[in-house]
């Protein structure tokens, strides 16, 4: 594959909240990676193919629906959260889902997963941001940033002992602290997004849209709207 082509990912930013403060869960990509080097990020990745294929016991909602839609694949949405959910059990060993078993084969990349006795759900998650990787660099995605409350999680939250090693010193960081650490400019800007919305259980007003290919450069604002009964 052409390392400059342009791959769909999915990005998951979970928020802690408590009386005191809230903190967000980050680790940081190791020394050799291609793709930001020594950054701290929040968990995430390329879709697989084989996302399009996992059943989830249930969808996002559907007003993140919608705008996961807009100026894009609509069939994306369903892989785009499993990825999501995927990407966060693999690099940080939380689940997100509920207690259930597969009814069919599972796929490797979801067995340690299944053996918790855990299926997959998107319903927690909200479509709160979209980016592309601008033009020039070793790797492009078009990432959709998606929020969830640290509530949703069903495992418990200090424990990373099944992440895999992609990312290291895992931890929850209070959002008034999180600047000072090594962030992607996109990350500062999404930061930047969650902490003026606030509330990781609904849906933001619109979602920001940076499109940057290598037609166009600009800010768009993607707003969808709730089906009608």
């Amino acid at each position: 594959m052409d390392k400059t082509a342009i791959r769909n990912a999915a990005t998951i930013i979970v928020l802690r909240q408590d009386q005191v403060e809230t903190r967000v869960l980050m680790g940081q990509r190791g020394a050799k990676a291609a793709f930001m080097p020594n950054k701290f990020v929040f968990p995430g990745g390329a879709v697989d193919a084989e996302d399009a294929k996992i059943p989830l016991h249930q969808d996002i909602d559907d007003l993140c629906a919608q705008r996961l839609g807009e100026q894009g694949d609509p069939n994306l949405t369903h892989p785009l959260c499993v990825a999501a959910i995927r990407e966060l059990w693999e690099e940080t060993g939380l689940i997100l889902g509920i207690k259930g078993t597969w009814n069919d084969n599972v796929p490797e990349d979801w067995v340690t997963y299944a053996d918790r006795g855990y299926v997959p759900d998107a319903s927690a998650l909200k479509f709160v941001f979209r980016a592309i990787t601008p033009p020039g660099r070793p790797r492009r995605f078009d990432a959709r940033f998606f929020m969830i409350d640290a509530n949703a999680i069903a495992s418990d939250l200090d424990d990373f002992s099944a992440a895999c090693d992609e990312l290291s010193h895992l931890s929850w960081i209070p959002l008034d602290e999180v600047r000072k650490f090594d962030l992607p400019f996109i990350t500062e800007v999404v930061l930047a997004e969650v902490k003026r919305h606030g509330d990781p259980s609904k849906p933001p007003a619109t979602v920001p849209f940076y499109k940057n290919n290598d037609e166009e450069n600009l800010f768009i604002q993607l707003h969808g709207h709730p089906p009608t009964d």
